[in-house]
C-alpha cells in the first residue's frame, strides 16, 4: 500500500512539473492574441474584470516595489492615466506583482499615482499573462485583443501614447 502512495505521489507531482514546464515553453502572451480575462481586486477594495471594460483600451502594467527599472515609468504612466482620463474610454490598471501591500502602497504614494492598482493574489494574473517579470505592460485594444506588449519600462510619456493613440478615433 506504501509503494502504491508512493508512486502515486510520484506521478502527481511530475504532472505538476510536465504542467509548469509546458507553461514556462508557451512564451508570453502575446500581440494579437486574446487578451485573458481577469479580476484585479484593488488596494481600495474595487473589482476591476477585464470584461468590464470592453469597448476601452486597457492599459495593464505589472510593476513591484522592489523593482528598480518599475521607477523611471511610474510618474509617465501616472501623466499618460491622467492625459486620457476625461476621454473614459481608456483605462489604467496597475497589478502589484509578488511584493507586500505597505511597500506597494508606499510605492504608490511615493510616485503619486492615482490609477487602480492591486496585489496580483496567488500570481493569478501575472500567470494567465506568462508575465516573466517587472516592468510588463500589455495594451489591450477596445475589442480585447492584446494590441501591444511592453518588456521593461517605457521609456517617456511619448512611448506610451504611442501605443495607445493608435487605437483611439
Amino acid at each position: 500500500m506504501k509503494k502504491i502512495l508512493l508512486w502515486g505521489g510520484l506521478a502527481v507531482l511530475l504532472v505538476f512539473l510536465s504542467i509548469g514546464l509546458y507553461r514556462s515553453q508557451q512564451g508570453q502572451v502575446g500581440k494579437g492574441e486574446k487578451a485573458p480575462e481577469f479580476e484585479l481586486i484593488s488596494f481600495s477594495g474595487e473589482t476591476h474584470r477585464l470584461a468590464d471594460y470592453h469597448g476601452s483600451v486597457v492599459v495593464l502594467n505589472f510593476w513591484a516595489s522592489w523593482c528598480e527599472s518599475c521607477k523611471p515609468e511610474a510618474k509617465d504612466l501616472e501623466y499618460a492615466y491622467q492625459y486620457y482620463l476625461n476621454r473614459g474610454d481608456v483605462i489604467f490598471l496597475g497589478v502589484d506583482y509578488v511584493d507586500t501591500e505597505p511597500e506597494a502602497l508606499g510605492y504608490l504614494e511615493e510616485f503619486g499615482i492615482t490609477f487602480p492598482n492591486g496585489p496580483d493574489l496567488r500570481t493569478e494574473i501575472s500567470q494567465a499573462y506568462r508575465v516573466r517579470g517587472v516592468p510588463e505592460t500589455f495594451i489591450i485594444d477596445q475589442n480585447g485583443i492584446i494590441s501591444h506588449v511592453q518588456i521593461g519600462p517605457y521609456s517617456s510619456f511619448e512611448h506610451i501614447k504611442s501605443t495607445i493613440d493608435p487605437l483611439l478615433d
